[in-house]
């Protein structure tokens, strides 16, 4: 094992702002996936913990959620100020953790997920706290305690697009992140102490999703529940909070697709196309999996398609020339061996990558490009969560917006075209949450989710916020 640095060494959890060891005692051992070696530790907790976080949070409620919202928003502007503070330490983190390349933990994990809690403080202004319509008033106020409940791929960043919009809207929270990549959480609850924020209004609880998640999606004191994961497990949530009619916001899988038109940069469109399908090693919910171009430009297609998978330098995360790194352990690298091999197995042919690009130690997958997929095959319905991109060739637009629809998801897509006017004419007809059109940069004020499987609810900007009020009617 390695030496684990002082950050990285956790045993507790914290609840109504103090650090509380759990009752088990149980300590787990944080892997980092590139060197498979211990680089951290976190606590195990168990309902007991969530019975006392939620409690915190509750008793938290009433001051939280009363105070002046410009009075929140100051004291989560002294938040953002000092995560800022530990830039080069989350960054740091988020390398060790999830075995993102350090520019891409820099810029999509870290900046990002700072660009959003900025976002939600000014977003706040956008809010219609109190509105006369006639003679009535209509309130905004917080809907309660928040349960947040997030994933490993994007540890920083999730955190902030779930708590940032509820502690703006007056809602304590409670949360967990995913027990294989905590350490980000644990450097942003020291934020928000270093911050001065309240006692028991961010409370993490660190364990299991079966153990800790299970409870609080059932605790007759959360309100409202915030999650992101897989489709699966969201509706094990949606259906466990039914029971106490909870509401819940969930942001499940995607397997979005990027349009190519014929009037597109061909060569732009596929290199910009496989680099997003690949970024954070393909662990993204909204990347681009399936490519789809013209038939008659499939040739050339693949032959960029294949240059730009190979074009991505994979290797040490730690270095500024990677820009692939590991996926996030050794289930999750079988998980996407186990769909190329069954698509090679049933006909698809490999244009890249395929497997392990080199021995040694690390959950490394190369990037993999793979074309001649039957229609309605396992790699084009599922979510293979790695750097795998199918390419498919369509015969016009309309067939292009039948088989980018042809999904049970609806999180993401792309469209590309030298005409602005017909890509949003296209991007109309996509039945999907976002669309960038020509590489449009994402906007962290925009709303992101999705649709159908893809889940329900919205985070990022004003939207983010209104997940977590309730609107009150009073008749003057």
């Amino acid at each position: 094992m390695t030496q684990l640095r002082d950050e990285w060494a956790r045993d507790a959890a914290f609840v109504g702002g103090r650090w509380r060891a759990p009752a088990n005692r149980i300590v787990v051992e944080v892997e980092n996936p590139a060197t498979e070696q211990t680089i951290g530790t976190s606590a195990e907790c168990g309902a007991d913990e969530v019975d006392l976080a939620v409690a915190a949070a509750r008793q938290a409620l009433p001051a939280w959620a009363t105070a002046p919202v410009d009075e929140r928003v100051a004291v989560l502007r002294g938040w953002l100020e000092r995560l800022r503070a530990r830039y080069d330490l989350l960054v740091e983190t988020t390398v060790a953790e999830v075995g993102a390349p350090v520019v891409i933990a820099r810029t999509v994990h870290v900046d990002l997920g700072l660009a959003v809690l900025s976002s939600y403080l000014d977003a706040a202004e956008e809010v219609d706290w109190e509105q006369r319509l006639g003679n009535s008033l209509v309130l905004r106020e917080s809907a309660g305690v928040a349960g947040c409940i997030t994933p490993w791929n994007y540890p920083f960043y999730q955190v902030l697009c779930k708590v940032g919009g509820a502690l703006v809207a007056g809602c304590p929270v409670v949360l967990k992140p995913a027990e294989i990549t905590p350490l980000s959480a644990y450097l942003m609850v020291d934020a928000a102490i270093d911050a001065g924020l309240p006692d028991g209004v961010l409370n993490l609880v660190p364990g299991k999703g079966t153990v800790v998640g299970e409870a609080l999606v059932v605790h007759p004191g959360i309100d409202v529940v915030s999650f992101t994961g897989s489709t699966a497990v969201g509706a094990r949530i949606a259906a466990r909070a039914a029971a106490s009619v909870k509401r819940v916001s969930l942001e499940l899988g995607g397997k979005s697709a990027s349009i190519v038109l014929d009037d597109a940069d061909l060569e732009q469109a596929v290199t910009a196309s496989i680099e997003g399908g690949m970024l954070n090693s393909g662990q993204t919910c909204s990347a681009w999996s399936r490519l789809l171009v013209p038939r008659a430009g499939l040739p050339e297609a693949l032959e960029v398609a294949a240059a730009a998978a190979v074009a991505l330098t994979v290797g040490d995360p730690r270095s500024e020339q990677t820009w692939l790194g590991p996926v996030v352990d050794a289930r999750q690298r079988a998980s996407v061996a186990g769909f190329v091999e069954r698509a090679v197995d049933a006909g698809a042919r490999l244009v890249a990558g395929g497997g392990a690009p080199r021995s040694g130690r690390g959950h490394f997958v190369a990037a993999t490009v793979v074309t001649d997929v039957a229609p309605g095959a396992e790699i084009l319905r599922d979510e293979v969560f790695g750097p795998v991109v199918t390419v498919q060739g369509y015969d016009d637009e309309d067939a292009a917006v039948a088989m980018a629809n042809d999904t049970d998801y609806g999180l993401h897509g792309a469209v590309w075209s030298g005409d602005r006017d017909r890509a949003l004419s296209v991007a109309r007809r996509l039945r999907t949450g976002q669309v960038d059109i020509n590489g449009g940069a994402f906007n962290p004020a925009a709303p992101f989710g999705g649709y159908g499987r893809s889940g329900n609810g919205r985070e990022l900007g004003r939207w983010g916020i209104e997940e977590f009020l309730e609107v009150k009617s009073v008749q003057l």
